[in-house]
Protein backbone atom coordinates (compact mmCIF):
# COMPACT_ATOMS: atom_id res chain seq x y z
CA UNK A 1 0.00 0.00 0.00
CA UNK A 2 1.22 3.52 -0.78
CA UNK A 3 2.53 5.46 2.21
CA UNK A 4 0.58 8.35 3.70
CA UNK A 5 1.98 11.35 5.60
CA UNK A 6 2.20 11.17 9.37
CA UNK A 7 -0.69 13.16 10.85
CA UNK A 8 -0.43 14.51 14.39
CA UNK A 9 -2.69 16.71 16.52
CA UNK A 10 -1.01 19.28 18.77
CA UNK A 11 -1.85 22.34 20.85
CA UNK A 12 -1.56 25.70 19.12
CA UNK A 13 1.92 27.22 19.27
CA UNK A 14 4.12 28.95 16.73
CA UNK A 15 6.36 26.37 15.01
CA UNK A 16 10.11 26.79 14.93
CA UNK A 17 10.65 25.20 11.51
CA UNK A 18 8.94 23.96 8.37
CA UNK A 19 5.83 25.40 6.72
CA UNK A 20 2.99 27.08 8.60
CA UNK A 21 -0.53 26.98 7.13
CA UNK A 22 -3.29 29.41 8.10
CA UNK A 23 -6.80 29.87 6.74
CA UNK A 24 -8.52 33.03 5.56
CA UNK A 25 -12.22 33.54 4.99
CA UNK A 26 -13.90 35.95 2.60
CA UNK A 27 -12.25 39.38 2.55
CA UNK A 28 -9.29 38.00 4.53
CA UNK A 29 -11.18 37.16 7.70
CA UNK A 30 -8.55 35.56 9.93
CA UNK A 31 -8.75 33.48 13.08
CA UNK A 32 -7.08 34.38 16.36
CA UNK A 33 -3.85 32.44 15.79
CA UNK A 34 -3.55 33.69 12.20
CA UNK A 35 -3.95 37.26 13.44
CA UNK A 36 -1.09 36.65 15.88
CA UNK A 37 1.04 35.42 12.99
CA UNK A 38 0.14 38.50 10.98
CA UNK A 39 1.19 40.68 13.91
CA UNK A 40 4.45 38.79 14.43
CA UNK A 41 5.39 39.38 10.78
CA UNK A 42 4.52 43.10 10.71
CA UNK A 43 1.29 42.51 8.79
CA UNK A 44 2.82 40.24 6.16
CA UNK A 45 -0.39 38.31 5.50
CA UNK A 46 -2.67 41.32 5.10
CA UNK A 47 -0.16 43.40 3.16
CA UNK A 48 0.70 40.54 0.77
CA UNK A 49 -2.99 39.85 0.24
CA UNK A 50 -3.60 43.51 -0.62
CA UNK A 51 -0.65 43.60 -3.00
CA UNK A 52 -1.66 40.37 -4.76
CA UNK A 53 -5.41 40.98 -4.76
CA UNK A 54 -5.89 37.86 -2.64
CA UNK A 55 -9.26 37.79 -0.89
CA UNK A 56 -9.48 34.33 0.65
CA UNK A 57 -11.70 32.72 -1.95
CA UNK A 58 -12.48 29.03 -1.48
CA UNK A 59 -9.29 26.91 -1.84
CA UNK A 60 -7.28 29.83 -3.30
CA UNK A 61 -3.70 29.83 -2.01
CA UNK A 62 -1.00 32.39 -1.30
CA UNK A 63 2.54 31.15 -0.54
CA UNK A 64 4.90 33.50 1.30
CA UNK A 65 8.49 32.15 1.50
CA UNK A 66 10.80 32.98 4.43
CA UNK A 67 8.39 35.22 6.35
CA UNK A 68 10.26 37.91 8.25
CA UNK A 69 9.81 37.69 12.01
CA UNK A 70 9.30 33.90 12.10
CA UNK A 71 11.55 30.86 12.08
CA UNK A 72 9.48 28.89 9.55
CA UNK A 73 10.63 28.51 5.95
CA UNK A 74 7.26 29.35 4.39
CA UNK A 75 3.83 30.65 5.27
CA UNK A 76 0.88 29.28 3.26
CA UNK A 77 -2.50 30.99 3.32
CA UNK A 78 -5.47 28.95 2.08
CA UNK A 79 -8.89 30.44 1.44
CA UNK A 80 -12.18 29.26 2.93
CA UNK A 81 -14.47 31.60 1.05
CA UNK A 82 -17.89 32.18 2.58
CA UNK A 83 -17.78 30.03 5.70
CA UNK A 84 -21.57 29.73 5.82
CA UNK A 85 -21.43 27.88 2.48
CA UNK A 86 -18.80 25.33 3.51
CA UNK A 87 -20.36 21.89 3.20
CA UNK A 88 -19.18 18.84 5.07
CA UNK A 89 -17.31 17.39 2.09
CA UNK A 90 -15.50 20.71 1.61
CA UNK A 91 -13.34 20.16 4.70
CA UNK A 92 -11.79 17.12 3.06
CA UNK A 93 -11.31 19.07 -0.16
CA UNK A 94 -9.68 21.84 1.89
CA UNK A 95 -7.11 19.36 3.17
CA UNK A 96 -6.37 18.34 -0.39
CA UNK A 97 -5.97 21.97 -1.43
CA UNK A 98 -3.48 22.50 1.41
CA UNK A 99 -1.41 19.46 0.47
CA UNK A 100 -1.38 20.45 -3.19
CA UNK A 101 -0.07 23.94 -2.41
CA UNK A 102 2.76 23.00 -0.04
CA UNK A 103 6.24 23.90 -1.32
CA UNK A 104 8.11 21.29 -3.35
CA UNK A 105 11.62 20.13 -2.66
CA UNK A 106 13.14 18.51 0.42
CA UNK A 107 10.29 17.80 2.78
CA UNK A 108 10.01 19.53 6.14
CA UNK A 109 7.40 19.44 8.84
CA UNK A 110 4.09 21.24 8.32
CA UNK A 111 1.90 22.89 10.95
CA UNK A 112 -1.72 23.73 10.16
CA UNK A 113 -3.56 26.20 12.39
CA UNK A 114 -7.00 24.57 12.20
CA UNK A 115 -9.20 27.58 12.78
CA UNK A 116 -11.51 30.00 11.03
CA UNK A 117 -12.50 33.54 11.94
CA UNK A 118 -15.30 31.96 14.00
CA UNK A 119 -12.95 29.81 16.07
CA UNK A 120 -11.16 26.46 16.00
CA UNK A 121 -12.41 23.57 13.86
CA UNK A 122 -14.45 20.86 15.53
CA UNK A 123 -13.28 17.27 15.84
CA UNK A 124 -15.04 16.08 12.68
CA UNK A 125 -13.88 19.03 10.61
CA UNK A 126 -10.28 18.63 11.75
CA UNK A 127 -10.31 14.89 11.05
CA UNK A 128 -11.83 15.48 7.62
CA UNK A 129 -9.14 18.07 6.95
CA UNK A 130 -6.53 15.45 7.85
CA UNK A 131 -8.21 12.94 5.56
CA UNK A 132 -7.98 15.39 2.67
CA UNK A 133 -4.29 15.94 3.35
CA UNK A 134 -3.77 12.18 3.30
CA UNK A 135 -5.79 11.48 0.15
CA UNK A 136 -4.05 14.23 -1.83
CA UNK A 137 -0.64 12.87 -0.78
CA UNK A 138 -1.35 9.51 -2.45
CA UNK A 139 0.81 8.57 -5.41
CA UNK A 140 1.42 5.35 -7.30
CA UNK A 141 5.05 5.17 -8.32
CA UNK A 142 5.81 1.58 -7.33
CA UNK A 143 7.14 0.76 -10.80
CA UNK A 144 9.22 3.91 -11.34
CA UNK A 145 12.94 3.29 -11.07
CA UNK A 146 13.40 7.00 -10.37
CA UNK A 147 10.99 8.35 -7.78
CA UNK A 148 9.56 11.86 -7.79
CA UNK A 149 11.48 14.33 -5.63
CA UNK A 150 8.25 15.58 -4.05
CA UNK A 151 7.47 12.68 -1.74
CA UNK A 152 4.47 14.04 0.17
CA UNK A 153 4.30 10.87 2.24
CA UNK A 154 7.59 11.84 3.89
CA UNK A 155 5.99 14.84 5.60
CA UNK A 156 4.92 15.08 9.21
CA UNK A 157 1.83 17.27 9.41
CA UNK A 158 0.69 18.70 12.74
CA UNK A 159 -2.88 19.97 13.00
CA UNK A 160 -2.95 22.56 15.76
CA UNK A 161 -6.03 23.01 17.96
CA UNK A 162 -6.58 24.48 21.44
CA UNK A 163 -7.79 21.03 22.56
CA UNK A 164 -6.50 18.45 20.07
CA UNK A 165 -7.73 15.36 21.95
CA UNK A 166 -11.30 15.04 20.48
CA UNK A 167 -9.96 15.41 16.94
CA UNK A 168 -7.26 12.84 17.65
CA UNK A 169 -9.91 10.36 18.80
CA UNK A 170 -11.99 11.01 15.69
CA UNK A 171 -8.89 10.63 13.49
CA UNK A 172 -8.38 7.10 14.77
CA UNK A 173 -11.59 6.14 12.93
CA UNK A 174 -11.15 8.39 9.91
CA UNK A 175 -7.61 7.16 9.33
CA UNK A 176 -9.02 3.68 8.74
CA UNK A 177 -11.22 5.13 6.00
CA UNK A 178 -8.20 6.72 4.37
CA UNK A 179 -6.41 3.37 4.48
CA UNK A 180 -9.39 1.78 2.74
CA UNK A 181 -9.27 4.40 -0.03
CA UNK A 182 -5.52 3.87 -0.43
CA UNK A 183 -6.07 0.12 -0.72
CA UNK A 184 -8.78 0.54 -3.36
CA UNK A 185 -6.56 2.93 -5.32
CA UNK A 186 -3.56 0.61 -5.12
CA UNK A 187 -5.57 -2.34 -6.39
CA UNK A 188 -7.05 -0.37 -9.28
CA UNK A 189 -3.72 1.18 -10.26
CA UNK A 190 -1.83 -2.12 -10.35
CA UNK A 191 -0.88 -3.31 -13.87
CA UNK A 192 -2.84 -6.32 -15.11
CA UNK A 193 0.24 -8.53 -15.49
CA UNK A 194 0.81 -8.14 -11.74
CA UNK A 195 -2.75 -8.27 -10.43
CA UNK A 196 -4.62 -11.27 -11.79
CA UNK A 197 -7.57 -13.02 -10.13
CA UNK A 198 -5.32 -15.12 -7.90
CA UNK A 199 -3.21 -12.17 -6.78
CA UNK A 200 -6.29 -10.02 -6.16
CA UNK A 201 -7.78 -12.79 -4.02
CA UNK A 202 -4.55 -12.90 -2.02
CA UNK A 203 -4.85 -9.15 -1.36
CA UNK A 204 -8.40 -9.66 -0.10
CA UNK A 205 -7.23 -12.52 2.10
CA UNK A 206 -4.83 -10.12 3.84
CA UNK A 207 -7.87 -8.61 5.60
CA UNK A 208 -7.68 -11.58 7.94
CA UNK A 209 -5.06 -9.58 9.81
CA UNK A 210 -7.85 -7.16 10.81
CA UNK A 211 -10.20 -9.90 11.99
CA UNK A 212 -12.13 -10.33 8.74
CA UNK A 213 -13.10 -13.91 7.91
CA UNK A 214 -12.09 -14.50 4.30
CA UNK A 215 -13.00 -17.45 2.10
CA UNK A 216 -11.43 -17.86 -1.34
CA UNK A 217 -13.34 -20.04 -3.80
CA UNK A 218 -11.56 -21.62 -6.78
CA UNK A 219 -13.05 -22.84 -10.09
CA UNK A 220 -13.93 -26.32 -8.83
CA UNK A 221 -15.94 -24.85 -5.96
CA UNK A 222 -17.53 -22.26 -8.25
CA UNK A 223 -18.59 -25.03 -10.63
CA UNK A 224 -20.10 -26.97 -7.73
CA UNK A 225 -22.01 -23.82 -6.78
CA UNK A 226 -23.24 -23.56 -10.40
CA UNK A 227 -21.73 -20.12 -11.04
CA UNK A 228 -21.72 -20.81 -14.77
CA UNK A 229 -22.28 -17.19 -15.85
CA UNK A 230 -19.19 -16.06 -13.94
CA UNK A 231 -17.09 -18.99 -15.14
CA UNK A 232 -18.18 -18.36 -18.72
CA UNK A 233 -16.46 -14.97 -18.61
CA UNK A 234 -13.25 -16.51 -17.27
CA UNK A 235 -13.03 -19.45 -19.68
CA UNK A 236 -11.04 -17.53 -22.31
CA UNK A 237 -8.18 -16.78 -19.92
CA UNK A 238 -5.37 -18.99 -18.70
CA UNK A 239 -5.72 -17.23 -15.35
CA UNK A 240 -8.33 -19.05 -13.24
CA UNK A 241 -11.30 -17.30 -11.66
CA UNK A 242 -11.62 -16.61 -7.97
CA UNK A 243 -14.44 -15.46 -5.71
CA UNK A 244 -13.48 -13.88 -2.39
CA UNK A 245 -16.01 -13.68 0.44
CA UNK A 246 -15.15 -11.33 3.31
CA UNK A 247 -17.16 -11.37 6.55
CA UNK A 248 -16.86 -8.72 9.25
CA UNK A 249 -18.84 -9.63 12.36
CA UNK A 250 -18.92 -6.44 14.40
CA UNK A 251 -22.60 -6.46 15.33
CA UNK A 252 -24.92 -8.78 17.24
CA UNK A 253 -24.97 -12.29 15.79
CA UNK A 254 -28.73 -12.21 15.24
CA UNK A 255 -28.62 -9.04 13.09
CA UNK A 256 -28.48 -9.65 9.36
CA UNK A 257 -25.53 -8.11 7.51
CA UNK A 258 -25.25 -5.41 4.92
CA UNK A 259 -23.67 -6.84 1.79
CA UNK A 260 -21.40 -5.35 -0.85
CA UNK A 261 -20.81 -7.13 -4.15
CA UNK A 262 -18.04 -6.08 -6.52
CA UNK A 263 -17.22 -6.68 -10.16
CA UNK A 264 -13.57 -7.71 -10.37
CA UNK A 265 -12.66 -8.05 -14.04
CA UNK A 266 -8.91 -7.66 -13.64
CA UNK A 267 -8.52 -6.97 -17.35
CA UNK A 268 -11.20 -6.66 -19.99
CA UNK A 269 -10.31 -7.07 -23.65
CA UNK A 270 -13.99 -7.43 -24.46
CA UNK A 271 -13.45 -11.09 -25.29
CA UNK A 272 -14.51 -12.20 -28.78
CA UNK A 273 -16.39 -8.88 -29.06
CA UNK A 274 -13.00 -7.25 -28.67
CA UNK A 275 -12.62 -3.61 -27.74
CA UNK A 276 -10.78 -1.07 -29.90
CA UNK A 277 -7.06 -0.93 -29.16
CA UNK A 278 -7.03 2.77 -28.26
CA UNK A 279 -7.40 3.15 -24.52
CA UNK A 280 -7.64 -0.58 -23.80
CA UNK A 281 -4.84 -0.23 -21.26
CA UNK A 282 -7.35 1.48 -18.97
CA UNK A 283 -9.24 -1.79 -18.70
CA UNK A 284 -6.88 -2.75 -15.89
CA UNK A 285 -9.35 -0.67 -13.87
CA UNK A 286 -12.38 -2.81 -14.68
CA UNK A 287 -12.05 -4.28 -11.21
CA UNK A 288 -12.53 -0.95 -9.41
CA UNK A 289 -15.90 -2.08 -8.03
CA UNK A 290 -14.26 -5.06 -6.35
CA UNK A 291 -11.43 -2.80 -5.17
CA UNK A 292 -13.96 -0.51 -3.51
CA UNK A 293 -15.55 -3.47 -1.73
CA UNK A 294 -12.17 -4.61 -0.37
CA UNK A 295 -11.35 -1.04 0.66
CA UNK A 296 -14.70 -0.68 2.42
CA UNK A 297 -14.26 -3.94 4.30
CA UNK A 298 -10.79 -2.75 5.37
CA UNK A 299 -12.21 0.56 6.60
CA UNK A 300 -15.01 -1.10 8.60
CA UNK A 301 -12.73 -3.69 10.16
CA UNK A 302 -9.87 -1.28 10.89
CA UNK A 303 -12.16 1.06 12.83
CA UNK A 304 -13.98 -1.88 14.47
CA UNK A 305 -17.38 -0.91 13.08
CA UNK A 306 -20.33 -2.18 15.08
CA UNK A 307 -22.00 -3.82 12.12
CA UNK A 308 -22.16 -7.16 10.36
CA UNK A 309 -20.92 -6.72 6.80
CA UNK A 310 -20.29 -9.06 3.89
CA UNK A 311 -18.08 -8.31 0.90
CA UNK A 312 -18.24 -10.62 -2.12
CA UNK A 313 -16.07 -10.06 -5.20
CA UNK A 314 -15.88 -12.02 -8.45
CA UNK A 315 -12.39 -12.01 -9.98
CA UNK A 316 -11.99 -12.95 -13.64
CA UNK A 317 -10.10 -11.95 -16.75
CA UNK A 318 -11.99 -11.50 -20.03
CA UNK A 319 -9.77 -12.74 -22.87
CA UNK A 320 -10.42 -13.89 -26.50
CA UNK A 321 -8.67 -17.25 -26.82
CA UNK A 322 -9.89 -20.41 -28.53
CA UNK A 323 -11.89 -21.42 -25.48
CA UNK A 324 -13.53 -18.03 -25.00
CA UNK A 325 -17.27 -17.51 -24.72
CA UNK A 326 -18.92 -16.60 -28.04
CA UNK A 327 -21.76 -14.29 -29.07
CA UNK A 328 -24.76 -16.58 -29.45
CA UNK A 329 -23.84 -18.84 -26.54
CA UNK A 330 -26.49 -19.49 -23.92
CA UNK A 331 -25.43 -19.95 -20.30
CA UNK A 332 -27.43 -21.02 -17.29
CA UNK A 333 -26.82 -18.79 -14.29
CA UNK A 334 -26.69 -19.91 -10.67
CA UNK A 335 -30.25 -18.65 -10.28
CA UNK A 336 -31.40 -21.09 -12.96
CA UNK A 337 -32.24 -18.30 -15.41
CA UNK A 338 -30.70 -18.63 -18.86
CA UNK A 339 -28.80 -15.86 -20.63
CA UNK A 340 -28.17 -15.42 -24.34
CA UNK A 341 -24.74 -13.86 -24.90
CA UNK A 342 -25.14 -11.07 -27.45
CA UNK A 343 -21.90 -9.27 -26.69
CA UNK A 344 -19.02 -10.80 -24.74
CA UNK A 345 -17.97 -7.28 -23.72
CA UNK A 346 -21.08 -7.11 -21.53
CA UNK A 347 -19.37 -9.48 -19.14
CA UNK A 348 -19.47 -7.71 -15.79
CA UNK A 349 -23.20 -8.23 -15.38
CA UNK A 350 -22.69 -11.98 -15.88
CA UNK A 351 -20.22 -12.01 -12.99
CA UNK A 352 -22.52 -9.96 -10.77
CA UNK A 353 -25.57 -12.08 -11.61
CA UNK A 354 -24.10 -15.18 -9.98
CA UNK A 355 -22.62 -13.20 -7.09
CA UNK A 356 -25.96 -11.60 -6.29
CA UNK A 357 -27.72 -14.95 -6.31
CA UNK A 358 -25.05 -16.44 -4.05
CA UNK A 359 -24.92 -13.51 -1.62
CA UNK A 360 -28.67 -13.15 -1.21
CA UNK A 361 -29.25 -16.88 -0.94
CA UNK A 362 -26.46 -17.41 1.57
CA UNK A 363 -26.71 -14.37 3.84
CA UNK A 364 -30.22 -12.85 3.42
CA UNK A 365 -28.70 -9.37 3.85
CA UNK A 366 -30.62 -6.33 5.06
CA UNK A 367 -29.46 -4.55 1.92
CA UNK A 368 -27.19 -5.63 -0.93
CA UNK A 369 -25.25 -3.06 -2.94
CA UNK A 370 -23.27 -4.01 -6.02
CA UNK A 371 -20.55 -1.79 -7.47
CA UNK A 372 -19.21 -2.12 -10.98
CA UNK A 373 -17.44 -0.22 -13.70
CA UNK A 374 -20.25 -1.59 -15.77
CA UNK A 375 -20.99 0.64 -18.76
CA UNK A 376 -19.58 3.44 -20.83
CA UNK A 377 -23.19 4.56 -21.18
CA UNK A 378 -23.20 5.91 -17.62
CA UNK A 379 -20.32 8.22 -18.55
CA UNK A 380 -22.35 9.52 -21.49
CA UNK A 381 -25.25 10.16 -19.11
CA UNK A 382 -23.48 11.55 -16.04
CA UNK A 383 -19.87 12.27 -16.98
CA UNK A 384 -17.20 11.68 -14.36
CA UNK A 385 -18.68 13.41 -11.33
CA UNK A 386 -21.59 11.17 -10.29
CA UNK A 387 -22.00 7.41 -10.17
CA UNK A 388 -25.28 6.03 -11.44
CA UNK A 389 -27.55 4.68 -8.69
CA UNK A 390 -30.32 2.20 -9.43
CA UNK A 391 -32.77 0.89 -6.85
CA UNK A 392 -36.45 0.18 -6.27
CA UNK A 393 -36.11 1.29 -2.64
CA UNK A 394 -36.61 5.03 -2.13
CA UNK A 395 -35.31 4.99 1.44
CA UNK A 396 -32.00 3.30 0.68
CA UNK A 397 -31.52 5.41 -2.44
CA UNK A 398 -31.97 8.56 -0.35
CA UNK A 399 -29.57 7.24 2.30
CA UNK A 400 -26.86 6.65 -0.28
CA UNK A 401 -27.49 10.05 -1.83
CA UNK A 402 -27.06 11.69 1.59
CA UNK A 403 -23.86 9.70 2.23
CA UNK A 404 -22.57 10.80 -1.17
CA UNK A 405 -23.19 14.47 -0.47
CA UNK A 406 -21.51 14.17 2.93
CA UNK A 407 -18.37 12.53 1.56
CA UNK A 408 -18.13 13.91 -1.97
CA UNK A 409 -18.59 10.45 -3.51
CA UNK A 410 -21.63 11.66 -5.41
CA UNK A 411 -24.41 9.47 -6.83
CA UNK A 412 -27.39 10.24 -9.05
CA UNK A 413 -30.49 8.08 -9.14
CA UNK A 414 -31.39 6.67 -12.53
CA UNK A 415 -34.69 5.12 -13.66
CA UNK A 416 -35.85 1.50 -13.66
CA UNK A 417 -39.06 0.41 -15.37
CA UNK A 418 -40.72 -2.39 -17.35
CA UNK A 419 -40.23 -0.38 -20.53
CA UNK A 420 -36.47 -0.75 -20.16
CA UNK A 421 -36.69 -4.28 -18.78
CA UNK A 422 -38.34 -5.69 -21.88
CA UNK A 423 -35.37 -4.58 -23.97
CA UNK A 424 -33.34 -7.48 -22.55
CA UNK A 425 -35.93 -10.17 -23.29
CA UNK A 426 -34.54 -12.90 -25.55
CA UNK A 427 -36.32 -15.05 -28.12
CA UNK A 428 -34.23 -18.10 -27.28
CA UNK A 429 -33.42 -17.71 -23.55
CA UNK A 430 -34.82 -16.03 -20.45
CA UNK A 431 -32.88 -12.88 -21.23
CA UNK A 432 -29.99 -11.50 -23.26
CA UNK A 433 -26.98 -9.75 -21.82
CA UNK A 434 -27.41 -6.47 -23.70
CA UNK A 435 -30.41 -4.37 -24.58
CA UNK A 436 -29.00 -2.40 -27.48
CA UNK A 437 -27.31 0.97 -27.71
CA UNK A 438 -29.87 3.23 -26.08
CA UNK A 439 -30.09 3.43 -22.30
CA UNK A 440 -27.23 0.98 -21.97
CA UNK A 441 -26.57 1.61 -18.28
CA UNK A 442 -30.28 1.29 -17.50
CA UNK A 443 -30.71 -2.01 -19.31
CA UNK A 444 -27.60 -3.33 -17.56
CA UNK A 445 -29.22 -2.44 -14.23
CA UNK A 446 -32.47 -4.09 -15.33
CA UNK A 447 -30.46 -7.22 -16.06
CA UNK A 448 -29.02 -7.24 -12.54
CA UNK A 449 -32.44 -6.56 -11.04
CA UNK A 450 -33.56 -9.98 -12.29
CA UNK A 451 -31.01 -11.61 -9.97
CA UNK A 452 -31.78 -9.57 -6.86
CA UNK A 453 -35.05 -11.45 -6.16
CA UNK A 454 -37.09 -9.63 -3.50
CA UNK A 455 -34.12 -8.20 -1.62
CA UNK A 456 -33.41 -4.55 -0.91
CA UNK A 457 -30.94 -3.98 -3.72
CA UNK A 458 -28.85 -1.13 -5.11
CA UNK A 459 -26.64 -1.08 -8.17
CA UNK A 460 -23.90 1.55 -8.48
CA UNK A 461 -22.38 2.03 -11.92
CA UNK A 462 -19.01 3.59 -11.12
CA UNK A 463 -17.42 3.47 -14.58
CA UNK A 464 -17.03 7.24 -14.71
CA UNK A 465 -15.97 7.86 -11.12
CA UNK A 466 -13.70 5.00 -10.01
CA UNK A 467 -11.14 4.90 -12.82
CA UNK A 468 -9.85 7.51 -15.21
CA UNK A 469 -11.73 10.12 -13.22
CA UNK A 470 -10.73 13.79 -13.37
CA UNK A 471 -8.18 15.32 -11.02
CA UNK A 472 -9.68 16.88 -7.90
CA UNK A 473 -8.33 18.40 -4.70
CA UNK A 474 -8.03 14.89 -3.20
CA UNK A 475 -7.42 12.57 -6.16
CA UNK A 476 -4.62 12.82 -8.72
CA UNK A 477 -4.13 9.31 -10.09
CA UNK A 478 -5.96 6.99 -12.46
CA UNK A 479 -7.80 5.39 -9.54
CA UNK A 480 -9.91 7.56 -7.23
CA UNK A 481 -10.96 4.92 -4.70
CA UNK A 482 -14.57 5.96 -5.27
CA UNK A 483 -17.09 4.09 -3.18
CA UNK A 484 -15.08 3.45 -0.02
CA UNK A 485 -16.02 6.68 1.75
CA UNK A 486 -19.55 6.47 0.36
CA UNK A 487 -20.25 2.98 1.69
CA UNK A 488 -18.47 3.51 5.00
CA UNK A 489 -20.58 6.61 5.66
CA UNK A 490 -23.74 4.81 4.55
CA UNK A 491 -23.04 2.09 7.12
CA UNK A 492 -22.04 4.52 9.88
CA UNK A 493 -25.11 6.73 9.52
CA UNK A 494 -27.84 4.20 8.85
CA UNK A 495 -26.84 0.62 9.70
CA UNK A 496 -24.26 0.66 12.45
CA UNK A 497 -25.22 -0.07 16.05
CA UNK A 498 -23.76 2.19 18.72
CA UNK A 499 -22.07 4.65 16.36
CA UNK A 500 -20.63 7.70 18.12
CA UNK A 501 -22.70 10.85 18.13
CA UNK A 502 -20.30 13.77 17.73
CA UNK A 503 -22.45 16.37 15.90
CA UNK A 504 -21.58 17.32 12.36
CA UNK A 505 -22.83 20.88 12.47
CA UNK A 506 -20.85 24.05 11.61
CA UNK A 507 -18.72 23.73 14.76
CA UNK A 508 -18.34 19.95 14.64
Amino acid sequence: MAKSPLIQFRPVELPKTGTLVVFAGDNMALGEAARRVDGATDGLITSAAKAQGYKGKRFATMLLPLPRGMDVSALLVVGLGDLTKMKEADWTRLGGAVMGALPNGPQTDVTVFAETADGPLGAYQAADLALGLTLRAYSFDLYKSKKDDDDSAARTIAIALPDPHPAEIRWNAVQAIGEGVYLARDLTNEPPNVLGPVEFADRAAALRDLGVEVTIMEPEELARLEMRALLGVAQGSVRPARVAVMEWKGGPAEVKPVAFVGKGVVFDTGGISIKPAAGMEDMKGDMAGAAAVVGTMHALAARKAKVNAIGVIGLVENMPDGNAQRPGDIVKSKSGQTIEIINTDAEGRLVLADLLTYTIGTYSPRVVIDLATLTGAIIVALGHHHAGLYSDDDTVAAQLSDAGKATGDLVWRMPLSKDYDQLIDSKVADMKNTGGRWGGSITAAQFLRRFASDSTWVHLDVAGTAMGSPSTEISRTFASGFGVRLLERFVADFYEDGADAIPRGPAA
